[in-house]
């Protein structure tokens, strides 16, 4: 790998307040290593090491809004309440005195089930249909008040990240959460005003949430949207099969408030249309971009072989080139490209990359999700 080849990926990026020296994201990565819900120094120094080691903008692990039953493992982080709150802004703090810029990923859980822990909430599991996937049903169906409770919740998130000062926030729209069982026709059959036969119907609570954080933390300050097709209820599921339906899908939420949409593939090289525009053709973020013109992250298996599923289910990877993300940043495909495992495995990743040392990046093993380093 020669440094002169990845330069591409050190262009600064402006958008609004936002300002970053490169265009490598940290991917939120759920860790489970908040006792009580609370971050703390641990937590603080391992988003500063990725800080030092030169991401352009690191997102958090998803960390939960202020409803019942928001989280699905007793270890997620809470982003709520005062001590919660506190160990957030030891966080930041930690990151903006390394040179960094960060924002976190607020999220609700709705009615799915953790991998690897038996824990359930105390207060009822919530969704908009009471369902975890088609046909299997899992806690209650979300009545309108809990619905706008939901919102206000997501905006109150919002509003303290910028309170506490971070740089942008992103709502984690994707992989069968609660947003994301609002989109999915599996999991949302309801009959009153957020549901609906079509995408463009379904999304109405995603649009309300969009907008509400937008009210509460101005026009200047970016929200990211993270967005899927793939499910972990199901990872064939697709909610648009065709530009037009990804067209009526997302724009709705960029004229709502998204400034970034940050587009969820297990492999970033995989393009979404191929019988429209061949096996190289754009991905899902390519033409999230082309349909909508919000500034858009790709993701997926970003310098390693297998994707992220793969390693949690205990496989390692191998490091592998960047020639097909170089070829796709070149033609302006999409704006910024997440990195997840890579970054859990080697906070110095992106030095390494900016220097052309291949020979020093590191094959990942799943021991290293055992622990914060």
């Amino acid at each position: 790998m020669s440094s002169s080849s990845t330069d591409i990926l050190f262009r600064p990026f402006r958008l609004k307040s936002l300002e970053l020296d490169n265009r490598i994201v940290m991917a939120p990565m759920t860790r489970t290593f908040a006792p009580e819900g609370v971050p703390g120094t641990a937590n603080a120094a391992y988003y500063r090491r990725r800080a030092e080691g030169g991401v352009g903008l690191i997102l958090s692990e998803g960390t939960v809004i202020d409803r019942p039953a928001s989280r699905n493992h007793p270890r997620i982080p809470f982003f709520h309440g005062d001590a919660a709150l506190a160990g957030w802004r030891g966080v930041i703090e930690a990151v903006h005195e390394a040179g960094g810029r960060m924002g976190p990923q607020i999220w609700h859980t709705g009615s799915t089930i953790a991998a690897g822990t038996d824990w359930v909430p105390d207060s009822p599991v919530e969704s908009p249909s009471g369902l975890l996937a088609p046909g299997t049903p899992r806690g209650e169906a979300m009545s309108e008040e809990a619905i706008a409770d939901t919102v206000a919740a997501f905006a109150r998130a919002a509003a303290d990240a910028k309170r506490l000062g971070f740089d942008t926030v992103e709502i984690h729209g994707a992989h069968g959460y609660l947003i994301d069982e609002f989109f999915w026709s599996g999991t949302n059959v309801r009959t009153d005003r957020y549901g609906g036969a079509t995408l463009r119907e379904r999304s109405r609570f995603a649009g309300e949430v969009v907008a509400a954080i937008r009210a509460a933390v101005g026009p200047e300050f970016p929200i990211i949207l993270r967005l899927s097709q793939w499910k972990q209820q199901d990872f064939t599921a697709r909610l648009a099969d065709t530009p037009d339906l990804m067209a009526d899908w997302l724009q709705p939420l960029v004229d709502a408030g998204a400034d970034i949409l940050h587009c969820s593939q297990r492999r970033f090289w995989e393009p979404e249309f191929p019988e429209i525009d061949g096996e190289k053709g754009l991905n899902f973020a390519g033409w999230a971009k082309k349909l909508t013109g919000a500034a858009t992250i790709s993701v997926g298996s970003v310098g390693l072989s297998g994707d992220f599923l793969a390693a949690f289910g205990g496989e390692s990877s191998t490091t592998v080139g960047l020639d097909r993300l170089i070829e796709r940043m070149e033609r302006d495909e999409f704006d910024l490209i997440a990195v997840g495992r890579a970054l859990i495995n080697d906070p110095e990743w992106v030095e390494k990359v900016r220097a052309g040392d291949g020979g020093g990046l590191k094959d990942f093993h799943p021991s290293v999700l055992a622990e914060l380093v």
